[in-house]
């Protein structure tokens, strides 16, 4: 619960004596000033009068459950996107109060770009409540007390578990670790480029078929994304866990996966930097049952057919997909690059019903989330899925790199993109037992099941 800030009574009776004091002083024709002395008092008393907020009754509780994960002393890498401070202690948090209160104030922090009427039907979610909100601007502005340490709740065991995860892995120790042979190396000049590096799996790294329970990353220096054999990574991205009955195979070596780069730096003298990367896998253990095969997944617009123009404060550009089965829409994942604006995923059922799936009205460049049903949306055959994007391309956009030109799809950041990432699963169920035989119809093929990969028409 809330509490809120303390008033001292003695404060208040003491100002409330002057103001009628004041007005006593006065004759007839400074009534009404005296009268406004009164209102200005009034004005000053706060209506409550319990005790301000403590940092481990009130304040630790909160940042538990919104906070730490990122914030914590390893710093979980979101895509690149690294916490700069700790929260887990007051010694932590204090020093950091006023920023904590003005990151909220600004809805900067927690990072998320859904629409806030869509609170609960993501997973993973960050939202906070308004008496959330309220308690941690009043805990900065009334001193940031610390309070009593008796009142600390337990850290949880998520958070406990990852603050102390072997080699600062946010997951744990990884079961396979692949990184390249020697770091890619960029010169001054370079801003902007995109690479292709292949990593030998080898038959001692990987001697049978794996399935896989999840994947994280460790960046180097300017790692814009990746797009790789195991999984890709944007800026902001968590690290990709496959839930109980979910799996993703990966085959084994010896054979070769390839990695697509995206390194952006700024250039000039000094700038040359080499950097690597690490992607940690983990794999599910013998026993485990998968009932849904996953892979790859994309919705396309054509990227010959964008181009948007200079100074368009909201460009926007569609399209549409009809589900030849019926399905169950798992997530989305909208990407564009510095002038995206917003995303909307749409759908019209076979019955003519309409529904919103995903709005995202202030798209972040720098947290580009992967959005999760907490529970998945039936799509039936038939259903029309329409996916639109915005772009803003004028100059009241901070992070135009220039809005007085025309603008097309590329790679590079200072161009755009107009990608939506898709997942969803067909209704037909597996029982495949992890350890043993390999399905037939698995037994050969690539890591992605090609009936999850999807292209806008």
């Amino acid at each position: 619960m809330l509490r809120v800030i303390p008033t001292s009574v003695v404060r208040i009776a003491r100002l409330i004596a002057l103001a009628f004091i004041a007005q006593a002083m006065v004759g007839p024709l400074d009534a009404q000033d005296a009268q406004g002395v009164r209102v200005v008092v009034a004005d000053q008393i706060p209506a409550v009068t319990h005790d301000a907020p403590t940092f481990y009754a009130d304040v630790l509780p909160i940042l538990h459950e919104n906070c730490v994960s990122c914030h914590q002393p390893a710093g979980l890498n979101m895509g690149g996107n690294v916490a700069p401070f700790s929260l887990m202690t007051y010694e932590d948090a204090r020093p950091r109060a006023r920023r904590i209160a003005s990151a909220i104030r600004e809805g900067r922090m927690p990072p998320w770009s859904a629409a806030e009427w869509q609170h609960g039907m993501f997973k993973g979610d960050r939202y906070l409540e308004d008496d959330e909100k309220t308690t941690l601007i009043a805990w900065a502005e009334e001193g940031a007390s610390a309070g009593d340490p008796e009142d600390a709740p337990p850290v949880p065991e998520a958070v406990l578990s990852a603050s102390i995860g072997a080699n600062d892995w946010f997951l744990g120790e990884p079961d396979l670790v692949l990184e390249f042979d020697e770091q890619y190396c960029m010169d001054d000049d370079v801003r902007d480029i995109y690479v292709n590096i292949p990593v030998q799996l080898t038959e001692d790294m990987l001697p049978e078929d794996r399935w896989i329970q999840s994947i994280e990353y460790r960046n180097g220096p300017a790692v814009h994304h990746i797009i790789g054999g195991v999984g890709g990574l944007v800026p902001g991205a968590k690290p990709r866990i496959y839930e109980e009955g979910y799996g993703r195979l990966l085959r084994s070596g010896p054979r070769e996966i390839m990695f697509n780069m995206h390194y952006n730096k700024e250039p000039g003298p000094g700038t040359a930097v080499c950097s690597n990367i690490k992607a940690g896998i983990t794999f599910k253990k013998d026993g485990d049952v998968i009932r849904h095969v996953t892979g790859g997944d994309q919705l396309w617009m054509n990227p010959a057919s964008l181009l948007i123009p200079a100074g368009d404060p909201s460009y926007s550009k569609s399209i549409e997909y009809e589900f030849e089965e019926d399905v169950e829409i798992l997530s989305f994942m909208p990407h564009m690059h510095l002038r995206g604006k917003a995303a909307l995923y749409e759908i019209t059922y076979p019955d003519g019903r309409h529904e919103t799936l995903l709005h995202v009205p202030k798209y972040e460049f720098n947290w580009q989330h992967s959005y999760a049903f907490r529970e998945p949306v039936f799509a039936p055959k038939g259903s029309a899925l329409r996916f639109t994007l915005w772009w803003d391309n004028s100059e009241d956009n901070p992070n135009n790199p220039d809005p007085s030109v025309d603008v097309r799809w590329g790679r590079p950041t200072h161009a755009e993109m107009s990608q939506g990432y898709m997942n969803f699963q067909t209704l037909d169920e597996r029982h495949i037992v992890v350890g043993d035989p390999l399905p037939e119809d698995l037994r050969s093929g690539s890591d992605e099941d090609p009936r999850s990969r999807v292209r806008g028409r």
